[in-house]
């Protein structure tokens, strides 16, 4: 395990018989969309000035693309030509900014803002249809490795702690059960001014769940060594707070 130090820097083994790439501490939040991965992804972010990886964006932000060029549409029988997905996948200059003002990271593709667009429900679900497929997996996976030979990564997803940092330093599965997770997005379409059709952001959800669930690549499953956190009837600052206490408890060392 790599111990975080005050100064965010990577200890390096006495061994010096084999050499490996450094690497920072890794905190991992995998769970279902809307169990609230992303607040507690940013507080821990900004609280250790750590780099923040939102993984859900990246294979939103190709659902989107893919959509945009005609590769994918909302009938999840159609067959998808992989081979152009990939190729798409490829060509993608992808960003993630902090905004310190609106508590979002902006997300930026081949450098153009696509954080709302990105963030829509209907995206979510092309999203869900290209990441069963492995080489698009396999093209995302490198990128999100390499963040971590940077800095400090707080990496929010579904498998960042089984498949792309199984050795992370923490790991999290954050969890609310599908009712709690619509009322959550009704709030948050609401708050934002938009309708919201609360029985069919559920029938999504719950659609989206299977899927994640039962993929035969990299399924949406808590990792052994993970703590398991069910934030049905918790409040962010709840679930930051039992967060941070076992990050803690894994040696990562927070300033306040």
């Amino acid at each position: 395990m790599t111990v975080s130090t005050a100064d965010n820097t990577p200890l390096n083994s006495d061994d010096t018989s084999q050499v490996k790439p450094l690497r920072y501490p890794v905190i991992c939040i995998d769970g279902p969309s809307g169990a609230g991965k992303g607040t507690v992804t940013w507080r821990l972010a900004q609280a250790l000035n750590y780099q923040l990886l939102d993984s859900g964006a990246l294979y939103r932000i190709v659902g989107l693309k893919a959509f945009e060029a005609g590769l994918i549409t909302a009938d999840t029988n159609q067959t998808i030509d992989v081979t152009a997905v990939l190729a798409l996948t490829q060509s993608l200059e992808i960003a993630f900014v902090p905004n310190n003002e609106s508590g979002r990271v902006d997300i930026l593709v081949n450098g153009e803002a696509v954080g709302e667009q990105v963030r829509n429900e209907t995206v979510g679900g092309y999203a869900s249809q290209i990441a069963v497929f492995p080489t698009v997996r396999q093209a995302l996976l490198k990128l999100q490795q390499d963040m971590a030979t940077r800095s400090g990564l707080v990496a929010d997803g579904r498998d960042m702690g089984t498949v792309v940092f199984p050795d992370a330093d923490v790991k999290v599965y954050l969890t609310a059960n599908a009712e709690a997770r619509a009322e959550r997005r009704v709030t948050q379409l609401l708050n934002a001014g938009q309708t919201a059709d609360f029985d069919a952001i559920l029938a999504t959800i719950k659609a989206r769940d299977e899927r994640d669930e039962n993929r035969t690549t990299a399924p949406s499953k808590p990792a052994e060594d993970a703590l398991l956190l069910d934030s049905s009837t918790l409040d962010a600052n709840t679930v930051y707070e039992q967060v941070k206490k076992h990050c803690q408890d894994q040696g990562i060392c927070f300033n306040s």
